[in-house]
């Protein structure tokens, strides 16, 4: 996503003095710390792009061959831009699948206009809303793999001006996968890691070179920073492979995600402080957190957000944008600079969401602009590969409920793609 941020060193919104706001729009893009397979704004006034499969806003974005997919975001203008689409098969690595010609994948046309699009209604910053679904009476994709979509501005430069990237992955599934997480890892940290461990069916597929044709990967809570990719299996069968005690395997646990809930941009909903307005934002300040040094059990959604309102209701077009306050009260912290992260930000350290540190209060803070609905969040600080750690902000605990998700795509010898053929989900109890 692409954020308007600003941090507020050494200042606060509880002493009943009203504030003044400087916005530092970012024009820097996410660049500096994403890969190819993100989906995200590259444009300052495109906002909150989602992809939804079978409209069910809390699933990976992971659909069978023919499913809906959806693909939605906000322009930050009050006025019609004729955005075209680009569909593009990539590999299991998401480089551009160029030894596929498009005739196979696709059915129809490519480069189409977003024709579905709705102004803003009683909101106080104003925006239009687009959305294009997957397949539709121009596109429709015929073959399982990873997908790009690229959207454009119709007078622009295609080659050069995209205002946002959107992956999504359909799958054809023809293997099946066998998962389990253990939380005694039989090394130092079996307190505070977790470890998979799955086997494949390789069903009628014929697999001949097991290092040469599957590609891995394998997801914490949709988290791409730490993903294990291509890990070769220790154990190989006739028409079967194993994945067992593998120290590659095994995750930090991390924490539940805090959780903030805005239905309404006058009153303060769960995890929210207090709700403010300086002209010409809403200001929602969540309730301070501290570093956990012990686990506690708490229902979440492993970092995953809804837009949503009161009565769940004209969620797209009426949902209000607030400058959401963050704050993790602690002294400085080892490890370096703090972070929020949850899956509206694809969950990796993010220089547009750093916070700031206040040394006479003692309190990390920062501040985002977000569409208002349901939404997990964590502190996160980079380790030395620049991946998501939480040592110090919110500890690691073997009890924590995580999502991992396992991908498995097969490019048989001589084969052109990389399908995906293997899909599971598994949660940690």
């Amino acid at each position: 996503m692409y954020w308007i941020c600003c941090n507020f060193a050494g200042e606060t919104k509880h002493d009943g003095i009203a504030l003044r706001y400087t916005l530092l729009l970012f024009s820097l893009l996410l660049g500096l710390h994403v890969s190819a397979q993100y989906t995200r704004s590259l444009n300052e006034q495109i906002h909150t792009v989602r992809v939804v499969v079978n409209n069910d806003a809390l699933q990976p974005p992971v659909a069978r061959l023919g499913s809906k997919v959806e693909l939605s975001f906000d322009d930050f203008t009050h006025s019609y831009t004729r955005y075209i689409y680009k569909v593009e098969l990539c590999n299991a690595d998401w480089t551009p699948a160029t030894e596929v010609f498009e005739s196979d994948w696709l059915v129809g046309f490519n480069e189409q206009p977003i024709e579905d699009y709705e102004t803003s209604f009683n909101t106080t910053l104003l925006y239009t809303h687009y959305r294009v679904s997957f397949p539709n009476a121009n596109t429709r994709l015929k073959m399982s793999g990873n997908y790009r979509v690229t959207v454009y501005a119709d007078e622009s430069d295609r080659d050069d001006e995209p205002v946002l990237e959107a992956c999504f992955m359909l799958l054809s599934p023809e293997m099946s996968i066998s998962a389990s997480i253990l939380t005694n890892t039989d090394i130092d940290v079996n307190q505070s890691h977790q470890q998979i461990q799955y086997s494949l069916s390789f069903g009628q597929r014929k697999v001949i070179d097991v290092s040469r044709e599957l590609h891995t990967v394998v997801l914490q809570n949709r988290r791409w920073d730490n993903a294990v990719i291509d890990l070769m299996p220790n154990i190989q069968r006739n028409g079967a492979a194993e994945w067992t005690h593998r120290r590659e395997l095994i995750f930090p646990a991390g924490n539940e995600y805090h959780k903030f809930e805005i239905l309404d941009p006058h009153i303060g909903g769960m995890g929210v402080e207090q709700i403010d307005w300086f002209d010409p934002f809403y200001h929602a300040t969540l309730y301070p957190i501290t570093p956990s040094h012990n686990y506690s059990f708490d229902e979440d959604t492993d970092g995953a957000y809804i837009i949503r309102r009161s009565y769940d209701e004209d969620n797209d077009t009426q949902s209000e944008y607030l400058f959401v306050h963050f704050q993790l009260k602690s002294t400085r912290l080892p490890g370096g600079d703090v972070y929020v992260t949850g899956q509206w930000d694809n969950g990796f350290p993010d220089p547009a969401c750093r916070l700031s540190y206040d040394e006479a209060a003692g309190i990390y803070e920062g501040s985002l602009l977000l569409k208002q609905g349901y939404y997990n969040y964590q502190f996160v600080q980079a380790d030395s590969e620049g991946r998501g750690v939480t040592n110090h902000t919110e500890g690691n605990f073997y009890q924590t409920e995580n999502e991992y998700i396992i991908l498995v795509y097969h490019r048989p010898i001589g084969s052109r793609h990389d399908a995906l053929v293997g899909y599971a989900t598994i949660k940690s109890k």
